[in-house]
């Protein structure tokens, strides 16, 4: 069946046949598929959905489009764990939890994204560190698990590249926001990786993708759903996306807000929790400890001791990065963008809520992020000293602080950024940043 027939009959709402789903993704990897016919796939998906036999065979067409990871035959001593967030602002759990769970006996091979939409990524984060190569061969690759226990890298052209390119396409044509489409995303990525076990991070509030609990849940089961049907032990954490989750929202700003949390300079409070949180399922369905009490005593042991921070000295200096970028950061990553300018609201008060999303979209107006999936980001732009909410905001206390190439840019994300908080005269109840767990 051509490509544009198996569009219409998705977007006449009929169910897809296994061998339709297989077809159209071996054209998008072999190139046969048009980037427009990925792109009315995308959308036809996006407002008519799957089923969950579909988003299984999507899942499966997509992780068959490459190479399959079998770490057996390295002899790694560990379980081969991960774990993955859905997007959100100031996620930056992936660069502290990985070393952290390297450091209580795991091994992570982290196959990560670039921004979507108003989200950061993880791989455009790493990209800010000078000489960091995100697309090792195998062999590279595993050396630095062996070394590290942990690496971080992209899809290369081997792993699950139909992904690849659909990732990027989703990216721009406002079609990310789909269970079926997120399931087989991150799922072809972590059963390509070959793990043994996988926690996600399932964000739901205003900047997140699943903005309502009720899709976070139903994508927490599909991705459980699935992942169950192919073999990989899957726990969801669904988790609090209605503020960023750091107080830095950027590239290389989040890097720096990583290494403070590896190194005890800094640590968000809600950043803390949500990271801990994953850490512990991470550990128990690793088996590498008995209960939720051990395993987060070991994460903080890992904290504590600096032995996560080496893991992750360990880890950039393996994929060629500079092997001191924890005790001495600046030369290797680009400093703040020249252009720094303190946010302050109207009138003062307490943070009462924000519009994540908009902070988010902030930043990637400023550069920091992909209006077009071949653009060029700027890894210095960004925002510091993001207020959480209940924060007292003022003239002596800012929403945020820009960090810009223009004054042009630096005043238009200001006025985006006071358009996005809600500032009332009392501070409001805090919600906890951890919802739910769904296995």
């Amino acid at each position: 069946m051509p490509p544009q027939e198996i569009i219409r009959r998705k977007r006449e709402g009929f169910a897809l046949d296994d061998a339709d789903i297989e077809f159209f993704i071996a054209g998008l990897t072999s190139g046969a598929v048009t980037d427009a016919q990925a792109a009315a796939f995308a959308m036809a998906v996006f407002f008519r959905g799957m089923s969950r036999r579909e988003c299984a065979a999507l899942t499966k067409a997509m992780t068959n489009s490459g190479r399959r990871l079998d770490w057996r035959g390295e002899r790694l001593g560990g379980p081969a764990l991960d774990k993955h967030s859905t997007g959100g602002v100031g996620d930056t759990v992936s660069l502290m939890l990985a070393p952290m769970i390297a450091a209580c006996g795991g091994f992570v091979p982290m196959i990560s994204g670039r921004g979507l939409g108003h989200t950061g990524g993880t791989l455009d984060k790493l990209g800010s560190i000078a000489g960091y190569n995100a697309a090792p061969d195998a062999a590279l690759f595993a050396r630095a698990l062996r070394e590290a226990g942990c690496a971080i890298i992209g899809q290369t052209d081997e792993l699950a590249p139909a992904d690849r390119r659909l990732y990027a396409i989703r990216d721009v044509t406002a079609t990310v926001e789909s269970i079926p489409l997120i399931t087989a995303s991150i799922l072809s990525k972590k059963l390509a990786a070959g793990l043994d076990g996988l926690v996600m991070d399932v964000k739901t509030g205003n900047g997140a993708f699943m903005s309502e609990p009720d899709d976070a849940r139903d994508l927490a089961r599909s991705l459980a759903e699935v992942a169950r049907e192919a073999g990989l032990p899957t726990v969801s954490l669904l988790t609090d996306m209605n503020e960023p989750l750091a107080s830095a929202a950027g590239n290389a700003v989040e890097v720096r807000n990583a290494i403070d949390y590896l190194t005890g300079a800094r640590r968000d409070p809600r950043l803390h929790e949500v990271t801990l949180a994953l850490g512990v399922e991470a550990l128990l369905l690793g088996g590498l400890a008995d209960d939720a009490a051990t395993a987060r005593a070991k994460l903080m042991a890992a904290l504590d001791s600096g032995a996560a921070a080496e893991r992750f000295a360990r880890m950039v200096a393996a994929l060629g990065g500079p092997r001191d970028i924890v005790e001495n950061p600046d030369p290797g990553l680009p400093p703040p963008a020249p252009i720094e300018i303190a946010v302050h609201p109207d009138r003062p008060g307490f943070a009462r809520a924000i519009d994540t999303r908009a902070i988010g979209l902030a930043v990637l107006t400023l550069g920091g992020g992909r209006t077009r999936p071949r653009d060029d980001i700027d890894p210095a732009v960004g925002l510091t000293r993001i207020a959480p909410i209940g924060a007292p905001a003022g003239p002596d206390a800012p929403l945020c602080v820009i960090h810009a190439r223009t004054e042009e840019a630096a005043g238009a994300a200001a006025r985006a950024i006071r358009l996005a908080f809600d500032i009332g005269d009392e501070p409001p109840l805090i919600a906890p940043a951890v919802i739910e767990r769904i296995v």
